[in-house]
């Protein structure tokens, strides 16, 4: 066991002065038992916590982080940007930039807006469509997060689902809700037939979708899924909105999107454009984005948007993961991990889903294409899996409904412990399992 002693401190201070001792709750780790790890510093595919612990980091800043922690070209990038002034509140260069590097990357946005934050840019994108349709009704799906903003907070994922198992947190008044629909993912049926229906039609302002969701664990869009919702969309007036702020420029250089080749009316972005810096975007058709003021009459600001920091760290980052065969190496790294795995777990309760750099593995369950899916998700075993992991040095996203990531710079000698362990672990799971099984008949 780990000496976590500063740890521990920290944290019970922490708790006398924040909520819950953290400032988001998927820090919390929630349901693990455990004190949550409080971070010194981070350093290429490794994060070091106050008590000088090392552990191999597959969070990666929730996704953030593609080149890792404390890559030269960023830390150079933000700190020549920080020597000239951190904050204006007056546009920049830097703004125009990076918005025409990601304009260039990815063929569906026209035109972009910058945010601070992933849950602002899904909160512009409803009020934009809704203001450019004129109509009132979003539609969501089960196990889809896209922020804290309230329309979105109806059965959402990521660690929504450890503190609230019903339709919205405490807080979130009926009204501004109640123009939400919330539907399962992964069925075109259920969405043709309600984008069809007389009554709904003409009211559905936008269907806002995670392409690849990630925020119930990694669980891919099927095609068929993913056509219905650009083909209902296009022949009713509604617009479709792609939430890529964790699959853009991770899953490729034309996020989601290119890898389905389907285009979206709008685009949210976040995590990977800020470089581990705030900042995320909503980018779309000119026709659309150009209904924002100060053009338009949909209003949205912010102090901090394009912050100056932030997009120079973002560019950066995105002229690295722009380079040649990047995505490819990243998913071959990937590969080192997962494809062991999936062998080990073939035929048994549990099930790995990849989809590039990122990666998920669901105990107790062996097939997994929605929300509903979960509902059998075994959390015990994730929280011994988890901690088992943890005590050998190896530091997964905290919870079973977040995704974990690999970076360009985690290491093959790092990757192939974290895959022992996990196979490790395997066999000793299901072999104790078989043996309870064998008792228990035994007895019976």
């Amino acid at each position: 066991m780990k000496n976590r002693e500063k740890t521990q401190k920290i944290f019970k201070n922490s708790c006398s002065a924040i909520p819950g001792g953290v400032n988001s709750p998927a820090r919390a780790f929630k349901g693990l038992d455990m004190v949550p790890l409080i971070v010194d510093r981070g350093q290429g595919d490794q994060v070091f916590d106050v008590d000088g612990n090392a552990y191999i980091d597959y969070c990666c800043g929730f996704g953030s982080l593609p080149l890792g922690h404390a890559h030269p070209k960023i830390v150079d990038a933000a700190t020549s940007q920080i020597k000239k002034g951190s904050s204006f509140g007056i546009s920049t260069s830097i703004e125009q930039e990076i918005a025409e590097f990601i304009i260039s990357k990815v063929p569906s946005v026209e035109k972009l807006r910058f945010t601070s934050s992933g849950t602002e840019a899904t909160m512009t994108a409803i009020r934009l469509a809704r203001g450019f349709t004129k109509r009132p009704l979003i539609i969501k799906f089960n196990g889809n997060y896209h922020g804290h903003a309230d329309p979105f907070l109806v059965k959402s994922g990521s660690s929504v689902i450890d503190f609230n198992q019903e339709s919205a947190s405490s807080g979130v008044l009926v009204d501004a809700v109640k123009n939400t629909i919330s539907l399962p993912f992964n069925n075109p049926h259920l969405i043709e037939k309600i984008m069809r229906d007389p009554f709904y039609a003409h009211l559905i302002a936008a269907v806002i979708v995670e392409p690849i969701a990630g925020n119930m664990g990694l669980i891919p869009a099927n095609s068929a899924f993913l056509k219905t919702l650009r083909e209902e969309t296009e022949r009713n007036g509604s617009l479709l909105i792609f939430d890529e702020v964790i699959t853009g420029f991770r899953v490729g250089l034309g996020g989601a999107q290119g890898i389905y080749n389907i285009q979206p009316d709008l685009t949210c972005f976040g995590k990977i454009i800020g470089g581990g810096f705030p900042a995320a975007a909503v980018g779309g058709l000119a026709e659309i984005m150009d209904k924002l003021a100060p053009l338009g009459d949909v209003y949205q600001a912010g102090t901090l948007s394009g912050n100056p920091v932030a997009m120079r760290a973002g560019l950066a980052t995105l002229k690295e993961v722009a380079k040649k065969g990047f995505y490819n190496d990243l998913k071959e790294k990937t590969d080192i991990i997962t494809k062991p795995v999936q062998k080990a777990l073939d035929g048994k309760n549990a099930v790995l889903c990849q989809v590039g750099s990122m990666f998920s593995i669901f105990w107790g369950v062996n097939d997994v294409t929605c929300f509903e899916d979960l509902e059998l998700l075994d959390t015990l075993t994730f929280k011994t899996f988890f901690k088992t992991l943890f005590d050998q040095g190896i530091y997964l996203s905290p919870s079973p409904y977040e995704t974990s990531f690999v970076s360009s710079v985690h290491t093959k000698e790092h990757l192939e412990f974290t895959r022992d362990a996990i196979l490790h672990f395997i066999d000793l799971h299901f072999q104790r399992e078989k043996t309870l099984v064998k008792s228990a008949c035994e007895a019976y």
